[in-house]
């Protein structure tokens, strides 16, 4: 099986189909930006619905079109479930297309999938949804920690979550369904090299961020304005809240042992990146409210060192 489009909605269909019109290419066949990137390729977009073929109907390409203005710049396309200054963008980089940055090229594939936080399987728009509530701290919008009306909260229905559900099925057209991608959880650092949570020394941390990484966050961690760009909060109330997994000392390790710096991914150690984790991980950030509906009838990951509060 095969994800393809159909007139207005994501189908799946028998490996070897052809897709009709502008959906013929498959997101297997497009690579994704080296991870080991430069000047050049370090904004590219191998896959850019704002300039490459849609589908032909008009309503499922402007939703993909919509989704993918809020994966690169989430604050100013959906607001509304933005609580700070975090885009999609920011964690998966080259819009979700980059190598060993938390890519989602033909992940659409394999949702539904058992989530051990949720405890049960979700969905790819209950993942979004959950991207939005966390990472982009839609339960405090405007840096509050007011939780708004449940009815004020993204669901799976949202046009917005289904926007960047489509987004992400388009870019994962061609890919065998249940099937993950050879790039896929590429941002782990091995078991063994896991150092023991209260090992970790915050200050080692702070002298390595204070070293090579202000340069794009700030001494502040609020991020450095170059040119259009701009790094997301790594702290603080515009932050990602401390429900997301950017919250997690071992997730968040992950990300920088590979994706960071930016322009030199891979530079830092195992240790490195853990010692960086960890004072990232000891600054204020909103709360999540809904943290006692985690993890339900299993253990709090170690790193989860938010949910000991």
């Amino acid at each position: 099986m095969r994800i393809i489009f159909g007139a207005g909605l994501c189908v799946l269909a028998a490996a070897g189909a052809v897709v009709a019109g502008a959906c013929s290419r498959s997101a297997s066949a497009g690579a994704l930006v080296p991870a080991s990137t430069t000047m050049v390729t370090a904004w590219q977009v191998p896959q850019d619905p704002s300039k490459d073929p849609l589908p032909a109907d008009p309503k499922l390409a402007d939703q993909i079109r919509l989704g993918y203005r809020i994966f690169v710049d989430t604050p100013r396309a959906a607001p509304q479930y933005t609580g700070g200054k975090v885009a999609c963008n920011n964690c998966h980089l080259n819009a979700g297309q980059r190598e060993r940055s938390l890519p989602l090229v033909a992940v659409a594939g394999m949702f539904p999938e058992y989530n051990n936080r949720a405890a049960r399987l979700i969905s790819l728009p209950d993942r979004v949804v959950d991207c939005f509530l966390r990472s982009e701290n839609a339960t405090s919008p405007h840096g509050t920690n007011v939780i708004p009306a449940t009815e004020s909260l993204p669901t799976p229905a949202s046009k917005e979550v289904l926007a960047v559900s489509a987004y992400i099925t388009w870019i994962s057209r061609g890919a065998a369904v249940g099937k993950n991608p050879s790039w896929r959880g590429q941002n782990t650092i091995a078991r063994e090299q896991l150092i023991p949570i209260d090992k970790l020394d915050k200050a080692k941390g702070e002298a390595i961020y204070m070293e090579r990484c202000t340069s794009c966050h700030g001494v502040d961690g609020q991020g450095v304005q170059v040119g259009d760009k701009k790094a997301g909060p790594l702290w603080g109330p515009e932050s990602w809240n401390d429900g997301a997994g950017a919250a997690r000392v071992y997730t968040l390790a992950g990300i920088i042992r590979y994706a960071m710096p930016y322009l030199n991914p891979n530079s830092l150690t195992d240790e490195e990146a853990q010692q960086v984790a960890a004072f990232i991980t000891s600054k204020p950030r909103p709360r999540f409210p809904f943290k006692d509906r985690d993890y339900v009838g299993s253990k709090v990951p170690v790193d989860a060192v938010y949910y000991r509060e």
